[in-house]
């Protein structure tokens, strides 16, 4: 898999899915709605330690700074 994910996109992706559990184990946020929200944070913190996002892949997008070189 090549990376499409850039750090900034990633340390978002993982405080989000940090608040989610927060509020989940909170009960502020509790039954179905919960449950969706927990396996959306658990696919956020899936995909920024592999950097790699599939709905990235299929929209053509990449945040991934890479480098360039230059050919003289």
């Amino acid at each position: 898999m090549k990376t499409n994910m850039g750090k900034s996109d990633r340390m978002i992706r993982l405080l989000i899915a940090a608040v989610i559990v927060i509020l989940y184990i909170a009960n502020i946020i509790s039954g179905t709605l919960g449950i969706i929200l927990l396996v959306v944070a658990g696919i956020f913190i899936l995909t920024s330690v592999v950097s790699f996002c599939p709905l990235y892949a299929l929209l053509g997008m990449n945040t991934c700074k890479t480098s360039q070189k230059w050919n003289d």
